[in-house]
Formats: structure tokens, sequence, C-alpha cells
């Protein structure tokens, strides 16, 4: 059967949303654009190949569609701008095989006016047609959160920008099919600024919790159960968690790097998270002063290395840093995650510990970075001779919280 919808991009954004449109009886093919993974487990890539899914490298196949989206990754260049060269190289793919009619989406995170101003020309002149007039194009902020047992695509609105209402109305047709709602937006540059808001909402509400955590601390105050207490207000307020970092593949865009503008709220928040692997390090390393031990030679066992609970995926995840600043400071490490057979900080193997309870019971210090549901955090603060919990998972008094 031939494939209906072309997913470019078979990343962290492209899978899922191949996922969904399998689900929805869509004939769907997955065009690789490079080494790609994505959080999907084997036995969910199983049943999309089972499904229909198939994945190809050959370009041809994109001319058979009647709609494309594209989902290639854009990480934050040297400058502080979104790197958009495999968006770029994906557009010129497609466009040298762009049939008149194809819907085109944009669903990689991209600052505002990069669908119209970088895209379109691209698309325009690799294959001699209008966007607008010959075909469609919009743009729609991914949504996607991985492990979320309680929103997944179906039931999380999807908004939809495009160049034309006709171009809207096309998206909002093909995505209508995997969401129960579809939000329309004036234009593609709002539909792209809906995503600057979304990923940078999480990242100055992280880094305001964060900075409370440090505070708390010094003052000798519960955050916990400061938290605990403040979401009972019914509005006005929405609760985050302090942690060790803030992980995962949407960064915060403050625009510096792109127009020359920028959001101090954002460009605080970045500092403020970014420092928080060493505040890990200053209360282990404080840790282990008041229980007579130094950080020089001490054996330090890290739980849970992903950036996101109960999940593979490691990308910005906190944990390579502070195990790169313990062993900085000499420090023996060596970590567990259930979901992480071997692990390496800048190409040196960090030992995984066979044994969780006797790895606990031996370590000098324990942090806790991620929560995994499989870890028995009451056995485990008990086993432990001294545990760090950075995510407030363990019961009150159990273990030191960050």
């Amino acid at each position: 059967m031939p494939a209906d919808l072309a997913v470019i991009g078979l990343g962290h954004l492209g899978l899922p949303l191949a996922q969904a449109a399998v689900a929805a009886g869509i004939p769907t093919v997955g065009y690789k654009t490079g080494p790609e993974g994505g959080s999907l487990t084997a036995a969910e890539l199983r049943r999309m190949l089972s499904g229909g899914f198939r994945t190809t490298t050959n370009p041809a196949e994109l001319g058979r569609v009647r709609t494309a989206v594209i989902c290639a990754p854009t990480p934050r260049g040297a400058a502080g701008a979104l790197e958009l060269s495999q968006v770029e190289a994906a557009a010129r793919t497609l466009a040298a095989r762009l049939r008149p009619h194809t819907t085109v989406i944009l669903e990689s995170p991209v600052h505002p006016g990069t669908t119209e101003e970088f895209l379109r020309p691209l698309l325009e002149e690799g294959s001699g047609l209008r966007a607008g007039r010959d075909f469609h194009l919009a743009y729609s902020p991914s949504r996607v959160d991985p492990g979320n047992r309680d929103f997944g695509s179906a039931n999380t609105p999807k908004v939809i920008g495009g160049l034309t209402p006709a171009c809207t109305e096309s998206a909002a047709a093909f995505y209508g099919r995997l969401t129960d709602k579809v939000v329309r937006a004036r234009g593609p540059r709002e539909a792209e600024t809906v995503q600057l808001l979304e990923t940078n909402y999480r990242h100055v509400n992280i880094a305001l919790v964060n900075e409370m955590a440090v505070l708390c601390n010094d003052l000798g105050v519960d955050l916990w159960d400061v938290i605990r207490c403040a979401e009972t207000k019914p509005f006005g307020f929405q609760a985050f968690r302090p942690g060790p970092g803030v992980g995962g593949h949407a960064v915060p865009q403050d625009l510096t790097g792109h127009s020359g503008r920028t959001l101090r709220m954002v460009e605080l928040a970045q500092q403020v998270n970014n420092h928080m692997p060493q505040y890990v390090i200053q209360r282990a390393a404080t840790l282990l002063n008041e229980h007579g031990k130094s950080a020089r030679g001490a054996r330090v066992l890290l739980l849970g290395v992903t950036y996101k609970q109960d999940l593979a995926d490691q990308q910005g995840s906190p944990a390579h840093e502070i195990a790169l600043r313990l062993m900085e400071l000499g420090a023996s490490v060596s970590y567990h995650d259930p979901h992480v057979p071997a692990w390496s900080v800048l190409d040196r193997p960090i030992p995984r510990a066979d044994s969780l309870y006797e790895a606990a019971a031996d370590a000098d210090l324990t942090i806790l970075l991620q929560q995994h549901r499989t870890y028995d955090l009451q056995g485990l603060s008990v086993k432990a001779q001294l545990l760090l919990d950075t995510r407030g998972a363990t019961p009150t008094g159990a273990a030191h919280r960050l």
C-alpha cells in the first residue's frame, strides 16, 4: 500500500508522530535524515511495523505522499541560535520531489519566522511550485511528552498555523485524524511562538523552584512541604519541583542568536538551571564533610542517569556534568539505572552497579538523580550510608533532600 504520510526525521519528535499516524490507520513511511533515535520501546516499534509502518532512505518515496511532516532536529549552535542544517537538508530533499497539492508541515522547534523566511524559499526554489497556491505549508509545534501516561497524541490539542487559511485547513484536516482537538493559530509565526512560549514557560518555572530550593536549604525550610501546601491553592499556582538540572530535547530560547532580542527572564532562568549540577556537588561535598569524609577518594553512587523518569533517553541529563565534577574532585563514581546498561562520560566508562542495594550500602554517598519507578526508595534509604535525594521522592526524613 502506498504511503499517505511521510515523516521526515525519526527522532524524539518524528517517531511518536509516526506512531500516532499508524494507530489512526494512516499508511506512513518514515524517512531517515541521519543517526536518530526516539523514546519508543522495541515492542512499540514492532507494533508500528506490524501496522504497516516502514522506513526508507529513498527520497523518491517523498514524492508519493499527500502529507509530509518535517521533524528534523534543531540543536543549539555555538552562537546560541537553533541549528537548522538538518531542516534545510530535509527541505531540499523534499522540494526535489514535491508534487502539487501536497501538504507540508514543519514540527521542528524553530524561531518565529522560520517557516516563511527559511523553509518556504527552499521548498519553492527546489520544486518550482508556489506555497499557498500549488502546495500547502504550515507549522505545528510538537507537544510530545515521552512517558506521559495521561496525555498522548489523541487527547493533546494540536496547534496549527498555515501560510493561508486554506493551508491551515489542510493541515487541520490531517491532524484531525490524530487528535480530538485542533487549535487554529492566526499564522505560522503565531504557531512558532506558541512553541517558544511553552518551552520557556517550563524552564522559567523550574528555575524559580530551583532558586527556592537553594534558599529553603539555607533557611532550614522544608521546600517539599512548602510545595505540598502551595499546590492546594485552586487558582494562580501550578506546582513545579526542583531537580539536579534540566534535561530533555526542548531547549530554552531567548532569541539572542536569532534576532538579537533577549528575553531577560529566559536568560536568567538558563543561568539558574545551569548552576544546579554544581549546587548538587556542593551539597554532596558538604554532606560528606559533615560525616567526616572527603570528596577525594569517596565512593559515590549515582542513581538514575536519564533526563526523565522511566525512559532511556539521556539527552541533556545533568548526570553527565555531576559525574564529571565528582571525578574532578577525586571521587570514585559508579552508577545504576535500569534503563541504561552502559554509560560513559567523556568517553570514560562509568562502572555499573549490578546489585543496587549492595552498591548503596558500600558507597559513602548515594545521590538519587532520577526516581525510576523500579526504585524502592524506602529500602534504599535504609541500605544507603548517606543518601542525597535531588527529586524529593524519598519518604520524609529518610534522606537528605535537595
